[in-house]
């Protein structure tokens, strides 16, 4: 939900006038979640915050009682031409409007107004800046209800992990054991524990480790046998307006010991985590505020350092919150995909997930971070050292 006095404490320290969201059939998520839940609209629909005021919202008669609940004084129009003028009516005070607009569409995931709606507002007399770091503030942060149910997850998805590892090393003599019959019963563990999932999870063998989004399905599936190595990326949430994943990636090994270059491989990944999480502590200690790309390129140096840059083909992390997926709308840890400067503040989470992918087999460690108000970075989910071994 929208954190109302953050966002316009934000925006008056920052010289922004007014924020106006947009929507226009449910396509702007930053906007259902200021509001606290999605909505199938059909029509167009604005909630306007003034950087001092009551926030107001727009909407067409159509869609009026999807609003009802809403906690903002609303308007209606029905005609386009009066949608144009209570726009240009509202936005009469304010100069600067920030919009979920990115210059030259640098942040894909916060870029969710189209081209023809910027040239109405511009042709107002606006400037229209970014809402990318003001989300942040008014809406990425974690409650404490956020926390708890993460936290809470987290205990049975390391815990479903550590199940599925055990369930490959009880079954391995069997020659039909394969991907997707493990997959499914990470599946079933959630949903006996009553967690919820997007889809996945991921449990790649050999080659299939090597390809970052690999998912098994029914159709698509490797066997598991002695000699394997098996990765498995799980994630999984409460079903609670609140709920915030847990995600994480693990590596094994059907064997008694692990393969030199398997290890060589795995110590450099792991490396580069530890790096990050090391990083983001330091400059925490020192008072320095950390942004997005900044995690991503100590990962990125880890790993080219040691010969595999060419293998880490993904960002490091993900922006993690409430959200109907593991990656949420708030910063990423990422200086690849692209130029992350959004500041990494008190209160949001986010993966870190640096992976290197080799023909043969590949190798992702994750762990979720949250950056607690008063301690700093803390990693809330198990720290892999060493390589799980179903031998």
């Amino acid at each position: 939900m929208l954190d109302l006095p953050a966002a316009q404490h934000y925006m008056k320290q920052n010289g922004i006038d007014a924020w106006l969201m947009y929507d226009f059939r449910g396509n702007n998520p930053v906007m259902w979640q200021a509001l606290g839940r999605p909505q199938a609209t059909s029509r167009r629909n604005y909630l306007f915050i003034p950087s001092e005021g009551d926030p107001v919202l727009m909407v067409h008669t159509i869609d009026r009682l999807l609003f009802d609940d809403a906690p903002f004084f609303r308007q209606e129009y029905l005609k386009w031409r009066e949608m144009q003028d209570m726009l240009e009516d509202l936005l009469r005070s304010s100069l600067r409007v920030a919009m979920e607009y990115s210059q030259d569409c640098a942040l894909p995931m916060h870029a969710f107004v189209d081209a023809g709606t910027v040239e109405l507002i511009r042709s107002f007399g606006k400037e229209i800046v970014s809402s990318a770091d003001l989300f942040q503030v008014a809406a990425s942060r974690w409650s404490d209800e956020s926390i708890r149910l993460h936290e809470k997850a987290c205990i049975e998805v390391l815990d479903v992990k550590n199940r599925a590892f055990d369930y490959i090393r009880e079954h391995l003599g069997r020659e039909d054991l394969n991907e997707y019959e493990v997959q499914q019963f990470i599946r079933s563990e959630f949903e006996r524990r009553g967690l919820i999932t997007d889809h996945g999870p991921i449990v790649g063998v050999n080659a299939h480790s090597g390809d970052p989004h690999f998912e098994p399905t029914g159709e698509d599936h490797d066997p598991i046998g002695p000699g394997d190595w098996i990765l498995i990326d799980l994630w999984a949430k409460y079903p609670d307006p609140e709920a915030v994943y847990c995600d994480v990636t693990f590596t094994g090994y059907a064997g008694d010991s692990v393969p030199s270059k398997n290890q060589e491989v795995f110590d450099i990944v792991t490396g580069a985590r530890d790096a990050a999480i090391d990083y983001l502590i330091t400059r925490y200690r020192q008072g320095v505020t950390v942004r997005g790309f900044e995690v991503d390129d100590v990962t990125r140096r880890h790993i080219t350092g040691a010969g595999y840059g060419d293998y880490f083909r993904h960002r490091t992390g993900h922006s993690m919150g409430v959200s109907p997926s593991p990656h949420a709308l708030g910063a990423n840890i990422d200086n690849l995909e692209t130029h992350d400067t959004r500041e990494l503040i008190a209160g949001v989470g986010f993966s870190i997930e640096p992976g290197v992918y080799l023909p043969e087999f590949g190798i992702r460690a994750e762990v979720d971070v949250f950056m607690h108000p008063d301690k700093g970075p803390l990693v809330t989910t198990e720290i892999q050292r060493d390589v799980i071994l179903v031998g």
